[in-house]
């Protein structure tokens, strides 16, 4: 009976002890949490001056409400300060830009949710915007190269990588804003099939003020795009120009603008290889020409009339038409500004009351002699065709009308083939020339 009751007795002292373990055990882990409230929240590091901006007002203020200062009435529970401080200093830190160094050039980090990327992208594809706000649209390494060396102004770029970021001149890159976003919004945005991970919005580049490395290379050549409206066309023929040594590039009101995203691609970086104007009027088309200047016109259609498949057939120049159908390769479209001239002719095929007619211009095959000087060559839209202002021009510079021979059956050629191989005929025939002991427009020069 005894050894029972010490059993017994020893039981419940067991018992007891472990009850009172595990309760010091609850009431050391409140006694720790009580002293994790105590502490003074964690402190986020930022860069540079941002750090003083953010945390040391939040932790002066903890300060003074543990303190009992000047500030605020400090509360009755630690807790309750520590959630408003840690509040305070995450809201800041979410708002605030992320920035960080790459070659000791500074960069931003987009955070969640940043909008500037699909903003700037998608309003800088609309013509209105880049003709009212000055922005042009680059993606990719080669042209966005291309216009930092011609001397455009970069105004923000956007990049995934470092490396990517690092195939660039850094050193013309310290007025812009840099961003780093995901490559994932990149593809979202990018018009390129495989996207290089960089685009960049630059300045509306003045032609004027563009530094141009071929310059030396060029010849008095000019090219008049008329009515282009295909980007791809508009963007092979800048390619064209470009490679044809050209002088500079017109386009008129109702071309295509040239920084369409695919005139770009097309063009392969021809914006920065020559001047480029854009939205010229008829009347200032002779501002941007020297002066003497004969300006040509490219005739995309061949009738029997006119010419054969033979390169060795002779043009008949004697063919007179009476009213805009019936040339063919000039627009008869309504034209409100289309001015004729009046012929006095006899002749039955003129129009009944009036006999009003274009402007006549002898026809050359496109390997004769016609670039003798400064020279201006005119291609139309296969559309809509050669404007009448066109034709007026040429006549008035004592130009001609050029065309290419092509085999029967065959309509005519692309707008930007016929210019490709007209712009390398004028090359040829103009470097002949420059080389020739005596030549004509050396001795005028």
């Amino acid at each position: 009976m005894a050894a029972y009751m010490r059993s017994v007795i020893c039981l419940v002292s067991t018992e007891r002890s472990a009850f009172l373990s595990r309760g010091s055990g609850v009431f050391a882990e409140a006694k720790r949490y009580v002293r994790a409230l105590k502490r003074r929240p964690v402190q986020v590091l930022m860069p540079d001056t941002e750090t003083e901006k953010v945390l040391k007002p939040t932790a002066g203020r903890l300060a003074q409400r543990q303190k009992g200062g000047h500030g605020p009435a400090t509360t009755k529970h630690p807790k309750e300060d520590f959630v408003k401080a840690r509040s305070d200093v995450h809201s800041t830190v979410t708002h605030a830009v992320i920035k960080d160094h790459i070659d000791g050039l500074r960069f931003e980090r987009a955070l969640p949710g940043d909008k500037r990327l699909a903003r700037l992208v998608s309003v800088a594809r609309s013509r209105t915007f880049r003709e009212q706000q000055g922005k042009i649209l680059l993606e990719g390494k080669r042209l966005i190269c291309d216009a930092l060396d011609a001397g455009a102004n970069p105004q923000m770029l956007f990049f995934s990588t470092a490396d990517r970021l690092r195939e660039l001149p850094l050193d013309k890159l310290k007025r812009s804003t840099l961003v780093k976003v995901k490559f994932e919004d990149i593809k979202i945005w990018s018009e390129l099939v495989t996207p290089q991970g960089v685009i960049a919005i630059f300045s509306r580049p003045d032609p004027s003020r563009l530094k141009f490395a071929s310059k030396g290379n060029w010849v008095p050549l000019s090219l008049i795009c008329d009515n282009i409206r295909d980007p791809g066309n508009l963007g092979t023929m800048l390619r064209c120009a470009a490679a044809a040594g050209c002088h500079n590039v017109l386009l008129t009101k109702g071309c295509v603008d040239a920084w369409e995203p695919k005139v770009l691609r097309a063009a392969m970086g021809a914006h920065f290889r020559l001047p480029i104007y854009s939205s010229l009027d008829w009347d200032d088309m002779e501002k941007h020409l020297p002066k003497p200047v004969t300006v040509h016109v490219a005739d995309s259609g061949c009738g029997t009339d006119r010419c054969s498949d033979s390169e060795d057939s002779q043009v008949n120049v004697s063919h007179k038409p009476s009213k805009a159908g019936d040339y063919g390769w000039v627009s008869t479209k309504p034209n409100r500004n289309m001015r004729y001239e009046e012929y006095d002719s006899d002749s039955d095929s003129d129009c009944e009351g009036g006999g009003l007619s274009l402007p006549r211009v002898d026809s050359k095959l496109y390997h004769e002699s016609w670039a003798q000087r400064a020279t201006a060559l005119v291609i139309g839209g296969e559309t809509h065709g050669l404007s009448v202002e066109a034709v007026q021009l040429a006549e008035k510079t004592a130009g001609c009308r050029l065309f290419i021979p092509v085999a029967p059956l065959v309509d005519s050629l692309n707008s930007a083939m016929a210019a490709s191989i007209l712009l390398f005929e004028g090359r040829k025939q103009l470097l002949k020339l420059l080389q020739t002991p005596g030549g004509k427009f050396k001795a005028e020069q």
